[in-house]
């Protein structure tokens, strides 16, 4: 998976876990969490989501390291 495909995933299950969130409010480089109001909840549930789908399962360690859209594609790119 090319990190602009991971990127889709990433987007596609925030829009699935929130989908009061339009695509266009979504900035790669800002905090998931704040910019898009998603509790601690729903942000778990985007991770489990896409450990599903990518297999790969972020420890609660590295949360920090994927706060946003593009460190999370970095994040599962290098775990890939």
């Amino acid at each position: 998976m090319t990190k602009e495909e991971l990127k889709r995933a990433i987007i596609e299950q925030i829009l699935e876990i929130a989908p009061d969130v339009d695509e266009s409010e979504i900035d790669p480089d800002a905090n998931i969490q704040r910019s898009l109001e998603i509790d601690s909840f729903d942000f778990l549930k985007i991770l489990t989501s896409l450990n599903e789908k990518v297999g790969i399962e972020v420890p609660e360690a590295d949360y920090a390291k994927v706060d946003t859209v593009e460190h999370m594609a970095e994040y599962f790119s290098k775990h890939l």
